[in-house]
C-alpha cells in the first residue's frame, strides 16, 4: 500500500472542515495548499504554478497572489518544522480530491484559529501538525496569513491601500 493510499484509508472528507466551522475562503485554500505542497515534496517548482493559477482563478490577482504567496511561506515553515513535511492528498488524483488526511485537517484548523485570533485552537493545531513542538517559524507564517486575511473581512471588499496615481502639473 502506497503513502498516499494509506492516506486515503484515514482520511476525512473535506466536509468534516464543517466541523470546525470553515468558511468559504478556507475551502478554497485546501487545493492551492496541497499544490504548492506538492510542489515542495517533489522539488517541482510547478505545483507553486499551479496553487498560484488556482489562486487566481478563484479570487483574481490581487487576492489569489497574495494568498498563493503567504500560503507558500506556511508551506515552507511546515516542512521547515517536520522532517519530509506533512502528509498531503495528491491534489492531481480525482478521486482522492474530497478527502483530507489528519495533517490537512489541523493545518486548516490552525488557519482557521488564527484568522480568528483563537490562540488555544491554533496551539493545539499547531501541535499536532509539528509533533509537539510550538515552531516559531510556522506561528509567525500562520500569523502572517491571518492577519492579511482575517476572518469576518471579504478578501475581495478589503482595502489594500493601493497607491493613488495622480497628474502634477
Amino acid at each position: 500500500m502506497s503513502k498516499m493510499d494509506r492516506n486515503v484509508v484515514n482520511a476525512h472528507s473535506v466536509k468534516a472542515l464543517r466541523t470546525i466551522g470553515c468558511d468559504e475562503f478556507e475551502y478554497g485554500l485546501l487545493p492551492v495548499l496541497r499544490h504548492i505542497m506538492l510542489g515542495l515534496s517533489e522539488g517541482d517548482p510547478r505545483g507553486w504554478a499551479r496553487g498560484q493559477d488556482i489562486a487566481v482563478e478563484r479570487w483574481g490577482e490581487a487576492i489569489g497572489l497574495p494568498v498563493a504567496h503567504l500560503l507558500n511561506r506556511v508551506a515552507l515553515a511546515l516542512f521547515d518544522s517536520r522532517d519530509g513535511g506533512p502528509e498531503m492528498i495528491d491534489p492531481l488524483c480525482i478521486e482522492t480530491r474530497e478527502y483530507m488526511t489528519d495533517d490537512e485537517m489541523q493545518i486548516m484548523s490552525m488557519l482557521h484559529h488564527m484568522r480568528r485570533d483563537k490562540a488555544s485552537g491554533a496551539r493545539s493545531a499547531v501541535a499536532f501538525v509539528t509533533r509537539g513542538r510550538m515552531d516559531p517559524g510556522l506561528i509567525r507564517a500562520g500569523l502572517g496569513f491571518a492577519h492579511r486575511f482575517p476572518a469576518g473581512v471579504k478578501p475581495a471588499s478589503r482595502k489594500l491601500g493601493k497607491p493613488k496615481l495622480s497628474i502634477v502639473a
